[in-house]
């Protein structure tokens, strides 16, 4: 069978909008796989931390920086993704990172608006080729706080950056005068759909208002070309070897549990100097 794959289409529409949005990347199966190694990996809600926000609110995050040999590992190194992540940056990418969100039902953060490349720039990376893949586990709607952005931001630039509670937060001033210009899009998703936006895209979302979790896993990538010139928390450059995109599948229920290599600021020495607002996304 033929798996969706990312189109020269879809490199004119990332160049102008700073992301593309490509519904059932991921099969029914394939997103039923995920729902439950989230549900039953319990080395991802043990490890998960709490970011804070600018409201008094909080997001569980778990992060972890190398793919791996399990599930999730599947999804972020098979070649639907790799060669998407490639084609939209233009060269050869690497795995920065991978996350799992948990927005709790009636409740859960809010992310304040803010670019990935507002801290991934302190990470040592001297250009913004990096992007995220947020893959939806489950639905996510404007009242389960789903992902908003401000199309065409990335063509902004960096901008500066603020500690808001516990995360890194976009200049207020600046993101009000871009909002009176720019389409501001909620992404509205259902599971499997995958939405692939640029580290300088401007974006946020809303406290989880339902009855019904909203879970997202999201997959960066850096251009290996855009190597960092130091050592941080997340990694230089790490030969990716892809997977074929039945791979996911085939791995079936497989999980790395405690085996994955999960970041903690409150415990981890390698990255304890750092805030927690250095983790997100």
């Amino acid at each position: 069978m033929g798996f969706p794959s990312i189109t020269e289409q879809d490199v004119s529409g990332f160049q102008d909008d700073g992301y593309v949005f490509k519904r059932a990347f991921f099969d029914e199966e394939e997103v039923a796989l995920l729902r439950r190694g989230i549900a039953e990996d319990p080395a991802i809600r043990r490890r998960a931390f709490a970011l804070e926000d600018s409201q008094g609110g909080a997001t569980d995050v778990a992060v972890w920086n190398h793919p791996g040999d399990d599930l999730f590992g599947a999804v972020a190194r098979c070649r639907r993704m790799v060669e998407g992540a490639a084609r939209l940056l233009g060269g050869e990418v690497y795995h920065y990172h991978s996350k799992v969100t948990l927005k709790r039902p009636g409740g859960g953060g809010t992310w304040d608006w803010h670019q990935d490349y507002g801290y991934w720039y302190k990470n040592g990376c001297l250009f913004p080729d990096l992007l995220s893949v947020a893959v939806s586990v489950n639905p996510a709607t404007r009242e389960n706080g789903c992902l908003q952005v401000l199309k065409g931001s990335h063509k902004m630039g960096r901008i500066e950056h603020v500690i808001h509670g516990g995360q890194n937060g976009a200049d207020m001033e600046r993101v009000k005068e871009a909002m009176k210009q720019l389409e501001h899009v909620h992404v509205e998703t259902q599971p499997g759909d995958a939405f692939f936006f640029h580290s300088n895209m401007l974006h946020s979302s809303d406290p989880n208002m339902s009855d019904t979790a909203r879970d997202i896993l999201i997959c960066c990538y850096n251009r290996v070309s855009n190597n960092p010139f130091k050592q941080h928390h997340h990694p230089q450059y790490t030969p990716l070897e892809m997977l074929p995109d039945t791979a996911i599948r085939d791995s079936g229920l497989t999980l790395a549990g405690d085996d994955r290599v999960f970041m903690d600021p409150a415990t981890d020495i390698s990255i304890g100097e750092h805030r927690r607002s250095d983790f997100t996304s």
